[in-house]
């Protein structure tokens, strides 16, 4: 089956550019088919937009029904919505996914992966009904360091999930890709997971390496993350890192 009618969902504006980007370079990569760019309609995106292309809002939830009607492939390309079961049930549903599935799949995959440890990387994957979960279709390994804050991970991993979506993006609007099944169940992160190592306990006995680790894990400029509870006054304090390696 060639798909026709393919929805691309973002709230993620680099990688949007990039596959604008990427469709004007390489014109015969979209051929006959239509493509349609869409965010969730509370996105900044709305308002940001990128040039020459429309952007529709759509809550994926709400709005289901109309998505299975009118496409034939649904692409998330580094998107929060969570897809309803009824959606990757009855159309093709493809994630390009800032993690190294099946390792920290869910929320902030970089700030786990300097918690925990796990491979970090990017991953395009089929989507069924668990999260970051399906048969991946290709993905890249992207190095930690120790002076690595969230930021600097972050960066290097939508670098990589670039270089895949040029790689792939070819079989996947011709339906021509093959897949792999994820060596093993992996572990899942949700948002209560990582709220939860935000509030830093300043009576916690710790070492200097698991305390480094975790604020440069929640170093992510301009997103304050990190904080304590002043006891005087019962204020939040926001803590940042600053880690750099020496030159020489």
């Amino acid at each position: 089956m060639v798909n026709e009618r393919i929805l691309v969902v973002t709230d993620n504006k680099e990688i949007l550019d990039f596959f604008v980007k990427l469709l004007k370079e390489k014109k015969d990569l979209l051929g006959k088919r239509t493509i349609r760019f869409a965010c969730h309609p509370n996105s900044a995106l709305l308002k940001s937009g990128t040039q020459d292309i429309e952007i529709i809002p759509v809550d994926m939830k709400k709005q289901v029904g109309e998505v299975i009607k009118n496409y034939d492939l649904v692409i998330s390309a580094h998107c929060k919505q969570i897809f309803p079961a009824e959606l990757v049930e009855k159309v093709k549903c493809i994630n390009i996914h800032p993690g190294f599935n099946p390792y920290n799949r869910g929320w902030f995959p970089q700030v786990f992966s300097i918690l925990n440890g796990l491979t970090l990387g990017a991953t395009i994957h089929e989507i069924d009904e668990a999260i970051d979960h399906g048969n991946i279709i290709a993905q890249k390994e992207v190095p930690l360091y120790a002076w690595d804050t969230s930021l600097t991970a972050y960066q290097r991993v939508q670098e990589a999930e670039k270089e895949l979506l040029k790689e792939n993006l070819h079989s996947i609007l011709s339906n021509t890709y093959t897949t792999f099944v994820p060596k093993a169940e992996g572990n899942l992160n949700l948002k209560v997971d990582f709220d939860k190592l935000c509030e830093i306990d300043m009576n916690e006995q710790t070492s200097f390496q698991e305390t480094i680790d975790k604020l440069r894990a929640l170093t992510h400029p301009p997103y304050k993350n990190a904080y304590f509870i002043d006891p005087k006054s019962g204020e939040k304090v926001w803590i940042q890192i600053n880690l750099e390696k020496d030159s020489q």
